[in-house]
């Protein structure tokens, strides 16, 4: 449901600032994820991209069509129990996010370079010009 932006994204925060409890509840917004700093220098691109909470196997980076896109999907269980076995506090997490990127249709997956560190994806992109494409002449076969 579309909600006017007079609400902004935090319209319910002084709502439950007294629900009790509420400093321990996990709290995580779409713009909390995948957020990507990149920086250009004379041969390509450098992004880097927050994925806090996923380890290196939950992620995917694929390449089409000049398109890159970045997908982390997650699952996590955490319990905590007290001296006597009885669940204090028991969450599960299940999350997904997917981000894409225009590198351009010269750019291949032997060129993008990536690595994942300290919950930060690195990826780094080279700048490739397009080349002109040479017209080919395609001639048919002539049997006789």
């Amino acid at each position: 449901m579309l909600m006017p932006s007079v609400f902004g994204e935090r319209l319910f925060d002084d709502w439950m600032d007294g629900f009790p409890f509420r400093d321990h509840m996990p709290e995580v917004r779409m713009n909390q994820l995948m957020k990507t700093d990149i920086r250009e220098h004379d041969g390509g691109y450098e992004l880097d991209i927050d994925m806090p909470g996923f380890k290196k196997d939950d992620l995917k980076a694929e390449l089409k069509d000049g398109y890159l896109t970045i997908e982390g999907h997650t699952n996590r269980d955490e319990d905590e129990k007290d001296q006597n076995g009885k669940y204090i506090r028991r969450e599960r997490f299940t999350g997904s996010c997917k981000r894409t990127f225009y590198v351009g249709e010269e750019v291949t997956e032997e060129d993008i370079k990536a690595k994942f560190e300290d919950g930060i994806l690195k990826l780094s992109i080279p700048k490739k010009q397009p080349q002109p494409k040479v017209e080919q002449k395609k001639y048919i076969a002539i049997e006789g």
